[in-house]
């Protein structure tokens, strides 16, 4: 199987009072550290309106091979939120053949 482009999605909680500082975080040095990485191409957050955790981002992954770089192992995961991060869920996904 080649190593093709595909979106990551991370699905999080994190309790109300950590909230504000954790969203500060993601979108002014989570998001910049990550789209300096070779390989992340895009990314996108937002908030849920159903079911599941509260919190989602929506990145487009040039390959598999983005997540062994030096740059991504260093700033991979939550920072200083790793601990308070809950419900995390993740799912990766491919574009069906014929897809626009």
């Amino acid at each position: 199987m080649p190593d093709e482009a595909f979106i990551h999605i991370v699905r999080v909680d994190i309790d109300p009072e950590h909230e504000a500082a954790f969203n500060a975080w993601y979108e002014q040095r989570h998001f910049p550290d990550l789209l300096a990485c070779p390989g992340w191409l895009s990314a996108k957050r937002f908030v849920s309106i159903g079911e599941g955790p509260k919190y989602a981002a929506i990145y487009e992954v040039a390959g598999r091979w983005a997540f062994e770089t030096p740059e991504f192992l260093k700033v991979k995961g939550f920072g200083p939120f790793e601990s308070l991060v809950k419900n995390f869920m993740r799912i990766q996904l491919k574009p069906m053949s014929g897809s626009a």
